[in-house]
């Protein structure tokens, strides 16, 4: 019997968190299982939590048109795609998010950021407002349209740079090096 070991349960009852199946809860927040981008329905991959120093700082749901667990493709893929982070934390600040952010680019371009400059100062700007617990943002990307912003559900700008600004925003949770592990095999599904 060759079927997808992933389609049988595998934890107990026990372990299952008694939510709608609709969403996800995770550190006290529900993430909705899918969201709209454009025409596109997106479906909810996977969710975790970023830690910093023993703190939940925020949930990171990846919402994709199709279940993947394919780092390297989601990255590369130029196909309507979201990341929402809802905020956890009251010790979350504008500062720190920027800060955090700033050091997500650099590892996901090896350091060579000055290509994506100018997108990666507008990214940033968004997190320049004060930031609250309970803070939601979603960042979408649209082929041909690129990253669109909202922060708990207003509009907040458009990020253009295409694909390559796209692949670094994403690498950020999703390469080798990510902001945090288990965030990354949380939204993978794993």
């Amino acid at each position: 019997d060759h079927r997808d070991l992933h389609s049988f349960p595998t934890r107990r009852s026990s372990d299952l968190l008694a939510v709608p199946a609709q969403a996800l809860s995770i550190a006290g927040v529900t993430l909705p299982d899918s969201m709209e981008a454009d025409d596109t329905k997106l479906l909810l991959n996977g969710a975790g939590i970023r830690t910093k120093f023993m703190m939940d700082i925020y949930a990171g749901g990846l919402y994709l048109e199709a279940k993947s667990s394919n780092a390297a493709e989601i990255i590369a893929a130029d196909k309507p795609m979201a990341i929402k982070l809802h905020m956890v934390s009251g010790m979350i600040t504008s500062e720190k998010m920027t800060d955090a952010t700033k050091e997500g680019f650099e590892n996901t371009t090896g350091g060579n950021t000055a290509p994506l400059q100018e997108y990666i100062d507008g990214f940033l700007a968004v997190f320049k407002e004060p930031i609250a617990e309970g803070d939601v943002f979603d960042i979408m990307y649209l082929p041909g349209k690129g990253l669109n912003i909202n922060k708990n559900g207003q509009f907040k700008g458009t990020v253009e740079g295409g694909l390559p600004f796209k692949q670094a925003v994403w690498g950020i949770w999703l390469v080798d090096k990510p902001a945090d592990k288990k965030l990354k095999k949380g939204m993978l599904g794993n």
